[in-house]
C-alpha cells in the first residue's frame, strides 16, 4: 500500500521543518530591522506606534520559531525502526480513509503519489488510535475508520 519508507517520509518532514524555520527566522529578523529602523517623525506618536507594531510582529515570529524548533526536535527523536503491532509513536497507520504518521504536528505531507497526515501523538486522532491493532475501528467527529495496516 505504501510506496515509500519511513526514512523517506522523515526526510521530507525534516526538509519542511528546515524551510519553515528558515522562513520564520527571516521574517523575524525583518520585523526586528523594521522596528530598529523606524525613524522618529514629526507626527509624534506615529514613530512609537510603528515601532510597537514591528516589535509585536517580531514577537509573533519568535513564538512561531520556538514552536517549529520544538516540533523539529521531537521529529529527530521519532523511531523509524520496525513494524509496530499496534499504533504507537512512529507508526504509519493506514485506515480506509487516510494514511497517518504518528510523529509530530505537521499536517498533510505529499510523498510520491500519496498524502500522509503527519500528526502529533497528543492530537485527538492519534489519541483515538494509540494502542489499537489492525482491524480495530475508532470514531472521531462522527467518522468511523478501520485500521488496515500498521508499519
Amino acid at each position: 500500500m505504501m510506496s515509500f519508507s519511513k526514512q523517506e517520509l522523515f526526510e521530507i518532514c525534516e526538509t519542511l521543518f528546515q524551510d519553515r524555520i528558515a522562513e520564520t527566522t527571516v521574517a523575524m529578523k525583518a520585523a526586528q530591522e523594521s522596528a530598529n529602523s523606524n525613524e522618529k517623525s514629526s507626527m509624534g506618536d506615529k514613530y512609537e506606534t510603528g515601532r510597537a507594531m514591528s516589535q509585536l510582529e517580531r514577537d509573533m515570529h519568535a513564538k512561531q520559531l520556538a514552536k517549529l524548533q520544538d516540533e523539529y526536535s521531537k521529529l529527530q527523536k521519532v523511531s523509524l525502526q520496525g513494524n509496530s503491532k499496534s499504533v504507537e509513536t512512529g507508526a504509519l497507520v493506514q485506515t480506509e480513509i487516510q494514511l497517518y504518521w504518528i510523529a509530530v504536528a505537521l499536517g498533510q505531507v505529499a510523498i510520491n503519489t500519496q498524502k500522509v497526515m503527519v500528526v502529533s501523538p497528543l492530537s485527538p486522532i492519534a489519541q483515538m488510535m494509540l494502542g489499537l491493532k489492525v482491524g480495530a475501528t475508532f470514531s472521531l467527529n462522527g467518522k468511523t475508520q478501520k485500521i488496515i495496516e500498521i508499519s
